[in-house]
């Protein structure tokens, strides 16, 4: 019998694209399965099984229905990791929670099929179920997969980095987006990317979410400086983080 540590990779609402990223480590995917087993993984392999030690999570919580499922997935592993924005925070999908109802939503989406559908107010897997880790991003980055896997069998703390992208766009040494005119979310979001939107000439979205413990005077102090507002950078989180904005705003 294999004593590698058993894995599997679970979807709900979501593109499918952090799972995708993980298929993309080609070469490197052999290394992860010469350290476990994984024994489920849908976009990947047929075969399928509810005896594993990791869990990895994609995608938000759209469905009072989905929540069976979800609980019976954290009880039979005894590692639980969110995977990308929508499982961490709900993402993308929580927009349709203040966008209007979610009887005008079905409509929008499903016209005169919305009766068949269920739905409610989309949310993070930690709404539903307790999670012990966390790899945000929309896609996640790769090699973050891989550090957080490293250390989880390890049996270390997996490293998320607790300060924003900023700190990222320096080491790059690129011209802040502010002083080019355009917005950015960066001096409050978790880094972890290495400002890829930036490097790309781009802004950063906040698709990490916040930072723990934003420094929110000196995010005042940038937005002060351009002529723009607290509200404005609010609005421009909900695109990532509209399920946890009332707390935000808090």
């Amino acid at each position: 019998m294999s004593s590698k540590p058993k894995v599997a990779f679970f979807d709900f609402a979501g593109c499918e694209g952090d799972q995708l990223q993980i298929i993309n480590l080609e070469e490197k995917l052999l290394n992860v399965v010469s350290l476990v087993n994984i024994v489920s993984f849908r976009e990947a392999m047929k075969e399928q099984s509810d005896d594993y030690d990791i869990a990895f999570v994609e995608g938000s919580i759209t469905r009072k229905s989905d929540e069976a499922r979800l609980k019976k997935i954290r009880k039979n592993a005894k590692i639980l990791v969110a995977l990308g924005s929508c499982a961490c925070f709900g993402g993308i999908n929580a927009l349709k929670n203040s966008w209007a109802s979610l009887e005008e939503v079905k409509k929008r989406v499903y016209g005169a099929d919305a009766h068949y559908f269920e739905t409610y107010p989309a949310r993070g897997i930690d709404k539903i179920v307790p999670v012990d880790y966390y790899i945000p991003g929309c896609p996640i980055e790769k090699d973050e997969f891989l550090r957080v896997l490293k250390a989880l069998l390890l049996g270390i703390q997996p490293p998320l980095p607790n300060y924003p992208v900023c700190v990222e766009c320096k080491k790059r040494g690129n011209i802040c987006v502010f002083d080019k005119g355009q917005f950015c979310l960066g001096p409050v979001t978790r880094a972890g990317c290495d400002a890829r939107c930036v490097n790309e000439g781009n802004r950063c979205w906040g698709c990490r979410g916040l930072v723990d413990q934003p420094n929110v005077n000196a995010e005042k102090e940038v937005l002060t400086k351009y002529g723009l507002t607290v509200e404005d950078a609010l609005a421009r989180f909900r695109i990532y983080d509209n399920y946890r904005y009332e707390e935000i705003k808090g």
